[in-house]
């Protein structure tokens, strides 16, 4: 059986060139508390919150790579 993780698509995939980024789900009415998320030694870290894909820019897991 796959794990769920893998099946479900993220929400958004969003390329980044750092390993650190904040996430506030898009702010505005629709948004969520600011949490910073850190990829450390993965190509991408997901938000708790919303499930936006931060992705490591030219990864294997930036879909424009």
């Amino acid at each position: 059986m796959a794990d769920a993780a893998n099946t479900i698509p993220p929400s958004e995939i969003i390329p980044i060139t750092g390993h650190r980024v904040a996430c506030d789900g898009g702010g505005g009415a629709l948004g969520h508390p600011r949490v910073f998320l850190e990829m450390g030694q993965d190509d991408f870290v997901e938000c708790p919150y919303c499930d936006r894909r931060f992705v490591k820019a030219g990864s294997a897991q930036d879909r424009k790579a």
